[in-house]
């Protein structure tokens, strides 16, 4: 995930899909019929253009956009066996005093249609022809574009269990575990198709005000704890150099003045196995925390990604503010261990948010314009070239 001698860039990996995307995405979601060659036929197609206007841009390290997942985390009812249903929305707690705000926020992005089942059975991951299709598209989009190198996204057992409640398993505990177990499946085909495997991992830090809002901060704190120990034994075949993980406090915009800080989480987050740490760092509510990495003790074995570009807001930052928050965090870790990222996805869930495509993209231009900048301040010496990572 490292190169010797710049700065690379990357994103956390959804991006805004188009309309034809969303349309068979929510055909399926509906249980409505459609078409399994054409459904195919739009996502590949999508896919290709996805990754292909990635590498034009010069991201080094790409994704597929998430395209053919209809949310990060509810996409396992199509992959795990065991949910059913249709559970009830949580309001974050940092929303709830503004309803006015709420219904204003609805009608600019949209609203969540899509379901969040609960578990009300065994769990067995049986999502095997829809991972295969995800890395064979993949794998003909990056074998026609040629990026440095890429990533598909998977959800980690705590943020499952975030978004779909238990009504099965004995404890939340057991959940989990039956959880990482199946989708452990997922994450060692990922690595094995020679893809960089990011796992998103909201449960450590949203979920505090979401899907864990009734829990205590130590109930919280011991429950992040237990998820970060079932993630590390479902990666237990899978090198740590060949893992990401995302760790957000919610992809909306809103007050977030519920979020659990930074210094809390980190110390169980830095036992998680995967080397790469990737972080909301340029939002209002999380950029100060640059500071908090800088009193961690992080293992050398760790590379941060921080989010040098906001993921709620449609204004374009200025290269060289992305420059110097990536000096900042150069001077943490040393310039060899950073690379430059996003605060989320842009395309969270499929069919709604409040980001522009075009814009996204052009947000992205200007991480690889920050990125450049940063490098040659880092690298003084080194002679300007776009390397392979």
């Amino acid at each position: 995930m490292k190169s010797p001698d710049r700065i690379p860039t990357t994103h956390v990996g959804s991006l805004p899909r188009g309309s034809r995307v969303v349309e068979m995405l929510f055909h399926r979601e509906k249980g409505e019929e459609y078409s399994l060659s054409e459904f195919d036929q739009v996502m590949s197609s999508a896919v290709r253009d996805v990754v292909a206007r990635q590498t034009a841009l010069g991201i080094d390290i790409v994704s597929d956009g998430e395209t053919a997942k209809i949310g990060y985390a509810t996409y396992i009812k199509d992959r795990l066996s065991g949910f059913g249903g249709d559970s009830p929305r949580q309001i974050a707690r940092d929303l709830q005093p503004y309803p006015e705000f709420r219904a204003r926020m609805a009608v600019f992005a949209g609203s969540q249609t899509f379901k969040r089942e609960s578990c009300i059975g065994d769990i067995e991951f049986t999502g095997y022809d829809d991972l295969n299709s995800d890395i064979r598209r993949m794998r003909d989009a990056v074998d026609l574009a040629a990026p440095g190198a890429a990533f598909l996204n998977a959800a980690s057992p705590g943020v499952v269990a975030a978004f779909q409640p238990n009504a099965h398993y004995s404890s939340h505990s057991a959940y989990v575990e039956a959880i990482g177990e199946a989708m452990r499946i997922e994450y060692e085909a990922i690595v094995e198709a020679g893809f960089i495997l990011q796992l998103d991992c909201p449960d450590l830090a949203m979920a505090r005000h979401t899907g864990f809002q009734d829990l205590t901060e130590e109930e919280f704190l011991a429950r992040a704890e237990h998820q970060v120990e079932v993630l590390n034994h479902a990666l237990r075949n899978v090198p740590a150099e060949s893992v990401r993980m995302h760790l957000c406090w919610g992809n909306y915009e809103g007050p977030h003045d519920h979020d659990i800080a930074l210094e809390k989480v980190l110390p169980i987050v830095l036992k998680a196995k995967p080397s790469g740490i990737q972080f909301e760092a340029s939002n209002p509510r999380h950029a100060h925390e640059w500071t908090v990495w800088k009193s961690a003790s992080i293992p050398e074995e760790k590379i941060l990604i921080p989010g040098l570009l906001t993921s709620t807001s449609n204004y374009v930052e200025h290269p060289e503010l992305i420059a110097q928050r990536i000096g900042q965090f150069a001077d943490i870790v040393g310039r060899d261990r950073i690379i430059a990222g996003t605060d989320c996805g842009f395309g969270t869930f499929a069919g709604i948010g409040k980001m522009d495509a075009e814009i996204s993209y052009k947000k992205l231009a200007m991480l690889v314009e920050g990125a450049a900048l940063a490098s040659e301040r880092l690298w003084p010496l080194r002679a300007p070239r776009a390397g392979a990572i």
